[in-house]
């Protein structure tokens, strides 16, 4: 932990020491709410979001924030290890890979032509949501599981320092999630109205009693969007596999590490059952895996949780912007962002002015984020990009 802020309500923890101030003001928000448990935890990716920054931990007592979830529920990582030695791997190959990878996975707002169905969707199935906001988006999700979305969602080809390629896929709940978040969080703002909240509306930070219909509407949603993201990246990955089997010869690939960084879920801390929002952060218990992307050209760390209970055993999701995508097209520069890329030996996506929000330039540098965390994870691989695909 890098410092402690004791000027507001509760206390804000802070793995990092150059918070903006956008970030930061809304960090005293949360830390202001009467229903927050202990403190404001803020990892070192931490930066300005939408009513609570992302790479925020909030602890909350008998209430859920939707807006301390985000648009994008459920969204993660998902990474596999292949057998393949990546010092063998030319990039003639992986550019084969990648044609093969956009005939197989649409990006941006591309869809499948025809709805997929799952196990998911048999076991949470439509009549258990019956009416809702997820019944309403079915047809729609259907056609999205397996789509990357854009952004900063990406499909990443890794060499391990373990000699080994890995692939890696960020992506979430595609429009389903965001449609979730927009519902709940504008009845919530209708009944916060209702009730005299003293909650600020200009906060954005509207919230749901955890005993309230609404509020038992919510999480079941949120928590379908999040196993619904779950499903979208293991569609996703389906499809990388067959890419890579494609062009390799008898490629194999271990099990899935899959985690979500954009959640809320009932855990036991400093002895009471409370909330935990994880809005653009991991859990970290003790052992547990974990994974913390870079850049598109920037290394990517398979982690192990040190269970540190300041942070709400939890750790930085990514990088973290350093730069609005509006201030990354402006500022940054496109010839020196690719040769950037170019002699790091990543074949990119970074081709005009308007990929710039995606540059390396736009994000924390991860290695001073990773050391802002040696706390909180301890490293077991580290992975340098080799191709990336991005949304």
């Amino acid at each position: 932990m890098d410092h402690v802020i004791t000027t507001e309500r509760r206390p804000i923890k802070l793995w990092l020491n150059d918070i903006e101030d956008g970030a930061l003001t809304q960090a005293k928000n949360l830390a202001n709410l009467p229903f927050i448990f202990k403190h404001i935890a803020l990892m070192p990716d931490c930066h300005q979001g939408y009513g609570m920054p992302i790479g925020g931990v909030m602890a909350t007592k008998d209430v859920i924030v939707p807006n301390a979830v985000g648009v994008d529920i459920g969204c993660g990582v998902m990474a596999v290890k292949t057998n393949l030695v990546h010092r063998n791997v030319t990039s003639g190959k992986l550019r084969q890979v990648l044609a093969k990878v956009r005939q197989l996975v649409p990006v941006g707002f591309e869809k499948h032509g025809a709805g997929r169905t799952s196990q998911l969707v048999s076991k949470m199935s439509r009549e258990y949501l019956a009416g809702g906001v997820v019944e309403r988006e079915w047809a729609n999700a259907t056609r999205s599981l397996g789509t990357l979305g854009g952004g900063n969602h990406f499909i990443e080809i890794q060499a391990g320092d373990d000699g080994y390629v890995y692939l890696m896929i960020h992506s979430g709940s595609r429009n389903l999630g965001f449609q979730v978040a927009r519902h709940y969080n504008d009845i919530a703002i209708a009944l916060n109205k209702k009730w005299f909240s003293i909650v600020p509306k200009e906060h954005e930070l509207a919230f749901l009693p955890l005993d309230s219909a609404k509020g038992y509407e919510y999480i079941d949603a949120m928590r379908y969007c999040v196993e619904y993201a779950a499903m979208n990246r293991r569609f996703i990955m389906v499809g990388v596999k067959k890419a890579m089997s494609s062009i390799f010869d008898k490629v194999e690939f271990d099990d899935p590490i899959d985690v979500a960084h954009n959640y809320a879920a009932m855990e036991n801390h400093f002895g009471q059952n409370v909330m935990i929002h994880r809005k653009g952060a991991i859990r970290a218990r003790g052992g547990e895996l974990g994974l913390i992307p870079g850049s598109q050209g920037t290394s990517s760390y398979i982690v192990e949780g040190k269970g540190c209970k300041d942070s709400f055993e939890s750790c930085s999701h990514g990088a973290g912007r350093r730069m609005s995508r509006t201030q990354a097209r402006r500022e940054l520069d496109l010839a020196g962002e690719k040769k950037r890329l170019d002699n790091a030996g990543v074949i990119h996506s970074v081709r005009e002015k308007k990929d710039l929000d995606e540059a390396v330039g736009a994000y924390k540098d991860i290695e001073v984020v990773m050391a802002n965390q040696a706390d909180l994870v301890r490293v077991l691989v580290e992975l340098k990009p080799l191709a990336v695909i991005k949304g």
